[in-house]
């Protein structure tokens, strides 16, 4: 008896319909699963096996073919299983009906329970484009399908729940539709808890405005971790569109969490600096989202950025350029969406103190060369601001008073990213900082103090084309902090300040 369930698959973002069909006949017993499987669908053989005889189905003792079509595409992961197994029992004639709009998703377990798997939501979301009605996912998973309005998502913890529902014997209740995203936050560090670095704190703030990638440096205590983990407090708020996004990449990795049917908060991801190249940006046999790819529409902070390996440091180079990572393996690449903010902490050199005003510094001149050579130029190039972070003063650090609470930063930010909402309106640029060269001198229009501003910048402090485009992005930023259509020269000339460091500590 032959018979056909529909699945789904997944090709990094991407969704595809899969075709389970199941042939038995007569013949030695035998259970092969063919079109490009990977051992977790291989395995799939004994859980269907045991899954079946524990609740109370018969296995037949035939020769069994499992063919999942398209067969020239590698199917990974566990989600087959149920799909199998309900085609199993239609081949058997232990169950009937037809199921041609429907689809079914899930790993199971050696007792019949369904098991969540990873990448729910783009594959109900190509569901519903493929005119399914139906789709029935592991309950774990359910909320997290319910974000796709146009298609009926059911949740299933048992096997026999969803054989006794397409029998008729039993009532499910499709999962209702998410129409409220807002969910308790627990409370997170706030900028009222920092002392002084009112500079800091301000290019910070740039920096969530426009997008802008930002490295801190400075001795040791001064607090430049403490800013950067603040940073999530005074990001904008996503749009919708920013939450499905990145929602669908934490689901194809598998770290969304199952209470959380949508990102709506921007991720913060902080690897170790021992991460590898492939950490960052993703890999494996079927290639995974990387840190990169988990921090789209987010941050990336890296700590102690020159004890990264170069080749960690070097592979963020092209994919904050592009926003995108593209991933090459044997069977084939792979391309995962990566529009971070890239904010970076270091010390000025090995023990820390070189260019401090309170502490000397015991390193040698060769020493610390050694210790900045670490960051390339090519890199440093990359990062919009360069955010001196100097030791904080008594009479700030004694003080009782507090500091302005995010809340308030958060409200100009979000009132400039409206402003870029607004003006970047169908072009497909998210915030300032991707400004294409094309529209660059279109949206930031200079007064002429301005230009002669930068003009003399570019001359005296020989700022490379790029620098010169980081800087135009800083000053269009500032200038919707500051509500001004134009960029003006007191903008300019802020932004030229965060271009300064390399200056200071690379010149030799």
């Amino acid at each position: 008896m032959y018979s056909k369930i529909n699945s789904m698959g997944l090709l990094g973002m991407n969704a595809y319909p899969v075709q389970v069909e199941v042939d038995i006949t007569v013949g030695l017993p035998s259970f092969d699963v063919v079109g490009l499987p990977d051992a977790a669908v291989k395995e799939s053989r004994d859980r269907v096996r045991s899954a079946m005889k524990n609740c109370g189905y018969q296995f037949p003792v035939n020769k069994i073919t499992v063919n999942l079509a398209p067969a020239d595409i590698k199917k990974a992961g566990p989600l087959y299983d149920l799909p199998i197994l309900i085609a199993m029992l239609l081949s058997t004639d232990q169950l009937g009906g037809n199921f041609d709009r429907c689809a079914f998703l899930g790993e199971l377990s050696l007792n019949g329970e369904v098991r969540p798997v990873n990448g729910v939501l783009p594959m109900v979301l190509e569901a519903k484009e493929n005119g399914f009605e139906n789709i029935f996912v592991p309950s774990q998973n359910a909320l997290e399908g319910a974000v796709v309005e146009g298609i009926r998502v059911f949740g299933i913890e048992h096997v026999n729940d969803l054989t006794a529902f397409l029998a008729g014997a039993k009532k499910l209740e499709a999962v209702s539709p998410i129409k409220s995203f807002a969910h308790t936050d627990l409370p997170e560090p706030d900028f009222s808890e920092v002392k002084g670095q009112l500079t800091a704190r301000r290019a910070l703030e740039i920096a969530a405005a426009g997008g802008h990638n930002a490295l801190l440096i400075g001795p040791p205590g001064s607090g430049k971790s403490m800013l950067a983990k603040r940073l999530p407090s005074i990001l904008p708020d996503m749009t919708f569109a920013e939450s499905m996004e990145t929602t669908k990449i934490h689901s194809i990795a598998g770290t969304l969490p199952h209470d959380i049917p949508l990102i709506t908060k921007r991720p913060f991801r902080s690897p170790h600096h021992t991460v590898s190249a492939a950490g960052l940006s993703g890999g494996g046999a079927v290639p995974k989202p990387g840190e990169i790819s988990l921090a789209h529409n987010g941050v990336l902070f890296l700590d102690e950025l020159p004890e990264f390996s170069k080749a960690a440091m070097e592979v963020l180079r092209q994919p904050l350029e592009d926003g995108t990572v593209t991933i090459s393996r044997v069977s084939g690449s792979l391309t995962y969406p990566c529009s971070i903010m890239l904010v970076a902490a270091m010390n000025p050199c090995p023990c820390g103190y070189f260019g401090s005003p309170n502490r000397q510094c015991t390193c040698s001149r060769l020493k610390v060369q050694q210790y900045l050579s670490r960051v390339s130029g090519p890199l440093l190039d990359r990062l919009d601001l360069h955010i001196d972070v100097m030791p904080v003063e008594f009479e700030h650090i004694s003080s009782t008073e507090k500091a302005e609470s995010s809340a308030a930063i958060k409200a100009r930010v979000n009132a400039a990213r409206i402003i870029q909402n607004e003006r970047f309106q169908g072009t497909g640029i998210t915030c300032n900082a991707r400004i294409t060269p094309a529209k660059l001198h279109e949206i930031c229009r200079l007064t002429d103090k301005g230009l002669s501003m930068l003009k003399t910048a570019f001359e005296k402090l020989g700022l490379s084309a790029r620098a010169y485009d980081r800087i135009l992005k800083v000053s269009r930023t500032i200038a919707d902090l500051d509500g001004s259509e134009v960029i003006g020269a007191a903008h300019v000339a802020e932004a030229i300040q965060y271009r300064s460091l390399d200056r200071k500590y690379w010149a030799n």
